[in-house]
Protein backbone atom coordinates (compact mmCIF):
# COMPACT_ATOMS: atom_id res chain seq x y z
CA UNK A 1 0.00 0.00 0.00
CA UNK A 2 1.60 3.60 -0.82
CA UNK A 3 1.68 5.97 1.58
CA UNK A 4 0.69 9.94 1.06
CA UNK A 5 4.28 10.86 0.30
CA UNK A 6 4.56 8.49 -2.39
CA UNK A 7 1.55 9.42 -4.39
CA UNK A 8 1.88 12.25 -6.82
CA UNK A 9 1.97 15.86 -6.31
CA UNK A 10 -0.26 16.38 -9.16
CA UNK A 11 -2.69 19.05 -7.92
CA UNK A 12 -0.16 20.40 -6.05
CA UNK A 13 2.23 20.88 -9.42
CA UNK A 14 -0.53 22.25 -11.48
CA UNK A 15 -1.08 25.09 -8.89
CA UNK A 16 2.75 25.59 -8.81
CA UNK A 17 3.15 25.50 -12.95
CA UNK A 18 0.13 28.56 -13.15
CA UNK A 19 2.62 30.36 -10.69
CA UNK A 20 0.07 30.08 -7.46
CA UNK A 21 2.54 31.12 -4.62
CA UNK A 22 0.32 29.66 -2.06
CA UNK A 23 1.18 26.51 -3.34
CA UNK A 24 4.53 27.30 -3.63
CA UNK A 25 4.52 28.11 0.12
CA UNK A 26 2.81 24.68 0.63
CA UNK A 27 5.79 22.94 -0.91
CA UNK A 28 8.16 24.67 0.79
CA UNK A 29 6.94 24.11 4.36
CA UNK A 30 6.22 20.72 3.29
CA UNK A 31 9.98 19.99 2.06
CA UNK A 32 12.32 22.60 3.97
CA UNK A 33 12.69 20.55 7.04
CA UNK A 34 13.66 16.94 4.47
CA UNK A 35 15.84 19.39 2.42
CA UNK A 36 17.45 20.87 4.84
CA UNK A 37 18.55 18.03 6.65
CA UNK A 38 19.65 16.28 3.63
CA UNK A 39 21.89 19.27 2.67
CA UNK A 40 23.41 19.58 6.27
CA UNK A 41 24.58 15.83 6.21
CA UNK A 42 26.36 16.80 3.10
CA UNK A 43 27.63 20.39 4.49
CA UNK A 44 27.56 20.06 8.27
CA UNK A 45 27.25 23.48 7.94
CA UNK A 46 23.94 24.94 9.12
CA UNK A 47 24.05 28.31 6.91
CA UNK A 48 25.45 26.38 4.02
CA UNK A 49 22.83 23.93 4.96
CA UNK A 50 19.94 27.01 5.03
CA UNK A 51 21.45 28.29 1.87
CA UNK A 52 20.86 25.02 -0.40
CA UNK A 53 17.83 24.68 0.68
CA UNK A 54 17.05 28.09 -0.54
CA UNK A 55 18.49 28.09 -3.83
CA UNK A 56 16.87 24.77 -4.63
CA UNK A 57 13.20 25.91 -4.20
CA UNK A 58 14.60 29.12 -5.98
CA UNK A 59 15.35 26.72 -9.12
CA UNK A 60 11.93 24.69 -8.23
CA UNK A 61 10.25 28.41 -8.66
CA UNK A 62 12.18 29.53 -11.68
CA UNK A 63 11.84 26.36 -13.61
CA UNK A 64 8.03 25.16 -12.25
CA UNK A 65 6.73 25.40 -15.67
CA UNK A 66 9.27 22.04 -16.81
CA UNK A 67 7.53 20.28 -14.01
CA UNK A 68 5.74 16.76 -14.47
CA UNK A 69 2.53 16.43 -12.77
CA UNK A 70 2.56 12.84 -12.73
CA UNK A 71 5.73 12.82 -10.70
CA UNK A 72 6.68 13.29 -7.06
CA UNK A 73 7.79 16.77 -6.25
CA UNK A 74 10.78 15.23 -3.20
CA UNK A 75 13.14 13.81 -5.47
CA UNK A 76 12.97 16.04 -7.81
CA UNK A 77 14.33 18.76 -4.95
CA UNK A 78 16.60 15.88 -3.20
CA UNK A 79 18.31 15.77 -6.95
CA UNK A 80 18.43 20.16 -7.04
CA UNK A 81 19.43 20.25 -3.75
CA UNK A 82 22.10 17.23 -3.73
CA UNK A 83 23.62 19.13 -7.02
CA UNK A 84 23.92 22.55 -4.66
CA UNK A 85 25.58 20.82 -2.17
CA UNK A 86 28.30 18.89 -4.61
CA UNK A 87 28.85 22.47 -6.29
CA UNK A 88 29.65 23.74 -2.78
CA UNK A 89 31.68 21.22 -1.95
CA UNK A 90 33.68 21.05 -5.06
CA UNK A 91 34.12 25.42 -4.67
CA UNK A 92 34.95 24.86 -1.04
CA UNK A 93 37.85 21.98 -2.32
CA UNK A 94 38.72 24.33 -4.69
CA UNK A 95 39.12 27.67 -2.44
CA UNK A 96 40.32 25.56 -0.11
CA UNK A 97 43.27 24.22 -2.44
CA UNK A 98 43.22 28.07 -3.83
CA UNK A 99 44.00 29.57 -0.32
CA UNK A 100 46.55 26.75 0.90
CA UNK A 101 48.47 27.23 -2.88
CA UNK A 102 48.39 31.39 -2.32
CA UNK A 103 49.70 30.71 1.67
CA UNK A 104 52.06 28.18 0.09
CA UNK A 105 53.71 30.77 -2.51
CA UNK A 106 53.40 33.58 0.41
CA UNK A 107 55.61 31.55 2.66
CA UNK A 108 58.05 31.05 -0.19
CA UNK A 109 58.05 34.61 -1.13
CA UNK A 110 58.51 35.51 2.22
CA UNK A 111 61.45 32.98 3.00
CA UNK A 112 63.00 34.10 -0.32
CA UNK A 113 62.78 37.59 0.80
CA UNK A 114 63.63 37.24 4.27
CA UNK A 115 66.89 35.31 2.82
CA UNK A 116 67.05 37.73 0.09
CA UNK A 117 67.74 40.51 2.84
CA UNK A 118 69.95 38.13 5.11
CA UNK A 119 72.24 37.21 1.69
CA UNK A 120 72.47 40.98 1.47
CA UNK A 121 73.52 41.65 4.66
CA UNK A 122 76.04 39.47 4.96
CA UNK A 123 77.21 40.08 1.52
CA UNK A 124 77.72 44.09 2.60
CA UNK A 125 79.36 43.15 5.91
CA UNK A 126 81.35 40.64 4.20
CA UNK A 127 82.41 43.19 1.53
CA UNK A 128 83.51 46.01 3.86
CA UNK A 129 85.67 43.33 5.55
CA UNK A 130 87.07 42.50 2.24
CA UNK A 131 87.88 46.40 1.81
CA UNK A 132 90.14 46.39 4.86
CA UNK A 133 92.22 43.39 3.79
CA UNK A 134 95.64 44.80 2.21
CA UNK A 135 95.29 45.54 -1.40
CA UNK A 136 97.06 42.10 -2.33
CA UNK A 137 95.12 39.67 0.14
CA UNK A 138 92.62 41.66 -1.47
CA UNK A 139 92.98 40.67 -5.37
CA UNK A 140 93.87 37.27 -4.09
CA UNK A 141 90.73 36.70 -2.43
CA UNK A 142 88.58 38.38 -4.62
CA UNK A 143 90.00 36.34 -7.56
CA UNK A 144 89.33 33.37 -5.77
CA UNK A 145 85.86 33.61 -3.83
CA UNK A 146 84.22 35.87 -6.73
CA UNK A 147 85.75 35.14 -9.81
CA UNK A 148 86.36 31.35 -9.10
CA UNK A 149 89.79 31.15 -10.16
CA UNK A 150 92.76 28.60 -8.75
CA UNK A 151 95.94 29.13 -7.27
CA UNK A 152 98.26 28.85 -10.29
CA UNK A 153 95.53 30.82 -12.60
CA UNK A 154 95.92 33.88 -9.86
CA UNK A 155 99.40 32.84 -9.85
CA UNK A 156 99.82 33.45 -13.35
CA UNK A 157 97.92 36.23 -13.69
CA UNK A 158 99.88 38.31 -10.99
CA UNK A 159 102.85 36.72 -11.76
CA UNK A 160 103.80 35.83 -8.17
CA UNK A 161 104.02 32.09 -7.14
CA UNK A 162 101.54 29.40 -6.18
CA UNK A 163 102.81 29.61 -2.54
CA UNK A 164 101.78 33.61 -2.37
CA UNK A 165 98.74 33.32 -4.06
CA UNK A 166 98.05 30.70 -1.15
CA UNK A 167 99.83 32.26 1.74
CA UNK A 168 97.72 35.39 0.35
CA UNK A 169 94.36 33.87 0.61
CA UNK A 170 94.92 31.96 3.99
CA UNK A 171 95.91 35.50 5.86
CA UNK A 172 92.67 37.12 4.17
CA UNK A 173 90.70 34.13 5.48
CA UNK A 174 92.27 34.74 9.22
CA UNK A 175 91.72 38.44 8.88
CA UNK A 176 88.15 37.64 7.92
CA UNK A 177 87.10 35.02 10.08
CA UNK A 178 88.88 37.62 13.30
CA UNK A 179 86.38 40.28 11.76
CA UNK A 180 83.57 37.78 11.54
CA UNK A 181 84.28 36.30 15.11
CA UNK A 182 83.97 40.16 16.71
CA UNK A 183 80.60 40.46 15.17
CA UNK A 184 77.20 38.59 15.60
CA UNK A 185 77.67 36.68 12.08
CA UNK A 186 79.69 33.50 12.24
CA UNK A 187 82.54 32.39 10.51
CA UNK A 188 80.37 29.66 8.68
CA UNK A 189 78.14 31.88 7.93
CA UNK A 190 81.26 33.60 5.15
CA UNK A 191 81.90 29.91 4.51
CA UNK A 192 78.53 29.40 3.32
CA UNK A 193 78.77 32.71 1.43
CA UNK A 194 81.35 31.70 -0.54
CA UNK A 195 81.96 27.88 -1.14
CA UNK A 196 78.15 27.40 -1.64
CA UNK A 197 76.90 30.72 -3.90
Amino acid sequence: MKTLAEFPDTDLVLRLKAGHEPAFREVFELHFRRLYNFSFRFLKNRAQAEEIVNDAFLSLWVNRGKLNPDLLLLPYLYTIARRLALNTLRDIATSQKAMDGLWNQMEKLSNETEEMVLLNDLEQFTENAVLRLPAQQQLVFRMSRYEGLSYDEIAERLNISRNTVKNHLIAALKTLRNHFDGSDISYFMLLWTFFFK
